[in-house]
């Protein structure tokens, strides 16, 4: 019985370690696309970001997997989710900016 609230309790918190990788992973790129528009050097930003945020989300599944391809797959259903989340949440946050750029393109 202990055993298999155990393993439940590991895929819960692979899930949730998925979810803070994929918030790291997701919410890094869309900093570095606001911040490389204005950027004087956005190559050297945008690799340095894709470097970073690559190694953070592959020893975080590395760690997290562990030769348990149940906890590796609970960890991507995290990944996926997160990047669910930070798309609604950041389209939410740009639909004001998108709407004062439209008006004040109106004759």
């Amino acid at each position: 019985m202990y055993e298999t609230i155990y393993e439940t309790l590991i895929l819960v918190l692979a899930l949730v370690a998925g979810v803070l990788l994929g918030a790291i992973f997701f919410g890094g790129l869309w900093w570095t696309v606001r911040k490389g528009v204005l950027s004087r050097q956005p190559a050297l930003l945008f690799f340095g970001s894709l470097l970073l945020r690559t190694s953070i989300a592959l020893a975080g599944f590395y760690f997290i997997g562990r030769s348990h391809w149940e906890r590796l797959l609970g960890c991507l259903f995290g990944f996926v989710l997160a990047r669910l989340l930070v798309t609604r949440l950041t389209q939410a946050a740009e639909e004001p900016a998108c709407l004062a750029e439209a008006a004040s393109h109106a004759p």
